[in-house]
């Protein structure tokens, strides 16, 4: 596999997360700011993992690797988009936002759970029939549909509910989901 491969698998991913965090400020607003420290948390889990496995089991990335990890971004942005649009929900029937985050959260939670058990158990499926750099793009979807869970219940929520508890996130202005409530 080439530099030039790599450097373009590299340029798409890249490109897809800048829609993804353009996408997360215009229509979520603070949410989105959550969404981009979670991408990053979820990047630098993703990297340390890279790291880890090279050394140890001497995992290289290659573009069908890295073509996992793009749709992977696409699974972390719809754990996002699940939980952020149950809160929405919940305010548009008259909650206080700080009343909607756990309401969402035990909703979206099952929906979440179940996305990424399908996505891992595809990943799985695919690892154990497939050959050569379709085992590559396995593995690295498996590997972070993994971690969307860890950062979705470990840092996503708590960072929301933690935000909810600010005056700031009652502001229609701040988060967008004030102006919901009719």
């Amino acid at each position: 596999l080439g530099t030039a491969q790599l450097k373009a698998g590299m340029l798409a991913g890249g490109i897809g997360l800048l829609l993804v965090v353009i996408y997360s400020l215009i229509y979520y607003r603070a949410l989105g700011l959550v969404t981009i420290a979670s991408l990053v948390v979820s990047g630098g889990l993703t990297y340390a993992m890279l790291v880890i496995l090279g050394k140890q089991i001497g995992f290289t990335l290659t573009l069908a690797g890295i073509a996992g990890f793009i749709v992977a971004v696409g699974i972390t942005a719809d754990s996002f988009v699940v939980f952020f649009e149950r809160i929405k929900d919940e305010v548009r029937d008259g909650r206080s936002p700080r009343v909607a985050i756990p309401r969402a959260w035990n909703r979206a939670r099952r929906t979440i759970l179940t996305a990424d058990f399908v996505s891992f158990l595809a990943a799985f499926v695919l690892y154990l029939f497939a050959a050569g750099d379709v085992k590559g793009f396995a593995f690295t979807l498996g590997l972070s549909t993994i971690l969307d869970l860890i950062v979705v219940f470990l840092f996503t929520h708590p960072l929301v509910s933690l935000f909810s508890r600010s005056a700031a996130f009652g502001s229609a202005r701040f988060t967008g989901l004030s102006s919901l409530r009719s």
